[in-house]
């Protein structure tokens, strides 16, 4: 039996933009082997945690008779779930060292022509001119350029042109790897977050604190949203770059801190089917 009634209005307008939101979610959790039970665990927890941090009163503190009140969630599981922690997605090593890298070679004035794109590299060179291997040496010290030229050869992240020098592939702007440290899972679990908690805090906010807007446009043939699909995507790409650019070079002076930055856009187009006749099932 459903509980729709019990939820508070406020709660029930979210019914319809959740269902919409969770669907595509929902369809990869399938494809992946996550059943519910599975799902309905992890979401257990993940209430219990929210509640607990954040929704404590100020200056008193969190009781499991409350954190069962704003869940709906008994106070024996409310007990055996506290403290646990909230999953939280580390950044694998590999990502972090590869996007850094990958950053500075798209962003820095000496690793770029004038138009800034990132520029041919050779293996090494002297008197620091730029090359691959000044180029990681300015990110990480703790591997060889080498190694890591090896491992972005091998997952097409960059190649070698005619004149052995070291090109950035465009695949190096799309993360790839589906396996538990891959980077597509990583990012996709932090650019989704970062969108998603954007929304959120304009809605739960006095007043919208986060630029997140799209522009959309329905009915339209398969060749004009194909044709505006790719033109989005370089406006895309040119946004990107240059914010890249402009956050590398005020980091050099910033003397660093606790808080972070993110930036991302998304293009997306699909067939929409037919609208169902009401009571359809």
């Amino acid at each position: 039996m459903s509980d729709t009634a019990d939820t508070p209005r406020e709660g029930a307008a979210l019914h319809a933009p959740l269902a919409r939101l969770l669907r595509p979610l929902v369809r990869l959790l399938v494809a992946r082997g996550i059943t519910f039970p599975a799902l309905t665990d992890l979401l257990r927890e993940l209430y219990v945690n929210v509640a607990e941090y954040d929704f404590a009163l100020s200056g008193k503190e969190q009781t499991d008779s409350r954190v069962s009140l704003l869940t709906g969630i008994h106070r024996k599981e409310v007990r055996r779930l506290r403290g646990a922690g909230a999953p939280v997605s580390a950044v694998p090593a590999v990502v972090s060292r590869t996007s850094r890298i990958i950053a500075r070679w798209i962003a820095d004035p000496i690793f770029t022509d004038p138009q800034g794109h990132p520029l041919p590299l050779p293996r090494t060179a002297e008197d620091s001119a730029p090359s691959f291997e000044t180029l990681v040496a300015g990110v990480t010290r703790d591997l060889r350029p080498r190694a890591i030229l090896d491992e972005w050869l091998d997952r097409g992240i960059a190649f070698t042109d005619p004149q052995d020098r070291i090109v950035l592939a465009e695949a190096a702007y799309v993360p790839r790897g589906d396996g538990a440290e891959g980077p597509q899972l990583y990012y996709f679990g932090r650019n989704l977050h970062d969108h998603i908690a954007a929304a959120v805090a304009n809605i739960v906010g006095d007043k919208p604190r986060f630029l997140e807007r799209a522009v959309h446009y329905d009915g339209l043939s398969k060749e004009l949203a194909a044709k505006l699909e790719a033109r989005a995507r370089e406006i895309a790409m040119e946004a990107l770059q240059q914010a890249n650019r402009e956050a590398h070079a005020a980091c050099q002076t910033d003397p660093g801190g606790d808080h972070r930055w993110n930036f991302g856009l998304y293009v997306y187009a699909e067939a929409v089917p037919p609208a169902r006749p009401t009571g359809e099932r």
